[in-house]
């Protein structure tokens, strides 16, 4: 199941969400009734020309009538109005699977005082977004002026817009103007056709998002520069175990951040970051990859702590770089090497020094992703004692703080990965999801020379994908008394290996 490419609905209320009945107990035969509500008369109450009582009159001249008849005739019409209990129930169940990326809005040929009277029900008023009465825009339905009134007002696409009424001239009108629009005659009919043009599924569409771009998932600087590198892509590898979405040059020894040649100058060393990545998630030989980590191990400064490139003229440190350092040995079991770059680690999170963000890393979030990465890869209880207190305080002060879908992504991870229930990001997530399926690139990183930010929707994608489906599993948990949290075993194994994310892909299929 693909998102829907439709982001809004008008609905008419009369005959759609509510109904009434001409069978009334005045004068007045249901038949003269109906013939009323055709007349040029009623058209000019409905667009608010005319006041209820010049109405009423002029309608029981024509129709040789005593006014107080006609007027008992409509407030007993009024009287019968029933809600449309089962089609609420559908608008609030697809407004709630869309995640507030559904809008959905009101047109309908009503006149001031009848919808004053409608206002009065028991009818939950905040399933629409807006609501527009014909009493109150001064037009009507044929009219195309209705319609363009609404455009305007709202701001939709007709093109991803889905209009719903009674009258087969309205919804052609609407038509016209690029709108999908759908009579209302039998409601299991209608049903149906609004469940079908509203299919919502946020990791199914993310999913088709990268399927899509497979291959030609490209990071963009914040001056439009698209380019590949090969940093980026191994990120999106970890995530998604998925060899066919992604574009990578492996290295015979060390690795370089670009594919091809670099932005911003002719050349560009090996650097310890991708180095460390990638020799973290994909198989090579462990003695190559001693090899290595023993270049690695030779790049301290004075301080002990880890430089970021295999250039001994560049002199660069970076702490998420020496995380991403720490998580590549701590694997193979050499962590105590990197005592000093621990310590530098630790004194940061303690300290509140990643707020800032740090050379090549602009977000905090980034930052405590990538620590919450390091725990994630290894079991050593040296290495969780160490940081993890601190991670988790620093992790709680996120909650809530406003960021992209990348940080809030990230964010989510780690709390994941903690035991921490963070529902307000989770929500926001669901609200940044772009209609191709995808979410906006955030700033990943920045050149440190030029101050250059660079992103991937891919990326991004597979991150709110994976904090998705992990927040998902971790709620179904909670509800369990004997579980209420997800343990690092449970997400490592589902998330981490070929299963669970090649499993949502088969599913999507």
């Amino acid at each position: 199941m693909s998102a829907s490419r439709y982001t809004a609905l008008i609905l008419d209320l009369g005959d759609v969400l509510f109904s009434w009945s001409s069978h009334t107990t005045s004068a007045i035969p249901p038949s003269i009734l109906g013939a009323i509500l055709s007349t040029p008369t009623w058209f000019d109450y409905e667009r608010g020309r005319i006041s209820e009582m010049t109405c009423f009159e002029r309608i029981a001249a024509t129709f040789s009538e005593d006014p107080v008849e006609v007027s008992a005739a409509i407030t007993n019409a009024r009287q019968s109005i029933q809600i449309n209990e089962e089609m609420l129930a559908l608008l609030r169940d697809l407004r709630d699977k869309s995640r507030g990326r559904l809008r959905i809005f009101a047109l309908s040929n009503i006149s001031v005082p009848d919808y004053q009277f409608i206002k009065t029900l028991p009818f939950d008023w905040s399933i629409f977004d807006d609501v527009f009465p014909s009493g109150i825009i001064g037009e009507r339905k044929p009219d195309l002026a209705a319609y363009q009134y609404v455009v305007t007002a709202t701001g939709i696409d007709p093109l991803t817009t889905v209009f719903v009424d009674d009258r087969p001239e309205n919804v052609e009108s609407a038509r016209s103007l690029g709108m999908h629009g759908i009579v209302f005659t039998h409601q299991e009919d209608v049903l149906r056709a609004l469940r079908s043009a509203f299919p919502y599924d946020p990791l199914k569409s993310g999913i088709a998002f990268l399927r899509t771009n497979a291959k030609a998932l490209r990071s963009v600087t914040d001056g439009g520069i698209s380019f590949m590198e090969n940093f980026t892509q191994l990120l999106i590898l970890e995530l998604t175990q998925d060899e066919t979405l992604v574009q990578l040059h492996p290295a015979m020894f060390t690795w370089n951040f670009f594919q091809g040649n670099p932005l911003f100058t002719e050349t560009f060393p090996d650097d310890v970051d991708t180095t460390s990545l990638a020799l973290t998630i994909m198989p090579k030989d462990p003695s190559d990859i001693s090899a290595v980590m023993d270049e690695i191990a030779k790049l301290k400064n004075s301080d002990g702590i880890l430089q970021t490139y295999f250039d001994p003229e560049r002199q660069r440190i970076d702490p998420v770089v020496n995380v991403n350092a720490l998580c590549l040995f701590y694997k193979y079991g050499r962590g105590h090497e990197l005592e000093d770059s621990l310590t530098w680690i630790r004194n940061i999170l303690q300290q509140n020094q990643h707020l800032e963000g740090s050379r090549y890393y602009q977000s905090p979030d980034c930052f405590l992703y990538f620590v919450g990465r390091l725990l994630l890869h290894s079991n050593d209880p040296y290495l969780h004692d160490v940081l993890r207190p601190a991670l988790v305080r620093r992790v709680r002060e996120r909650i809530g703080v406003k960021g992209d879908a990348m940080e809030l992504s990230m964010r989510l991870l780690v709390c994941n990965e903690l035991g921490i229930y963070n529902k307000v990001d989770m929500e926001a997530l669901y609200l940044l999801q772009c209609d191709d399926g995808g979410w906006k690139l955030g700033w990943l990183y920045r050149f440190g020379s030029t101050g250059v930010r660079a992103g991937n929707r891919g990326l991004t994608t597979a991150l709110a994908i994976q904090a998705i489906e992990r927040g998902s599993a971790q709620c179904a948990l909670r509800e369990q008394p004997s579980q209420l949290y997800p343990t690092k075993s449970i997400i490592k194994n589902m998330f981490l290996s070929r299963g669970g994310f090649n499993y949502l892909m088969s599913c999507s299929g």
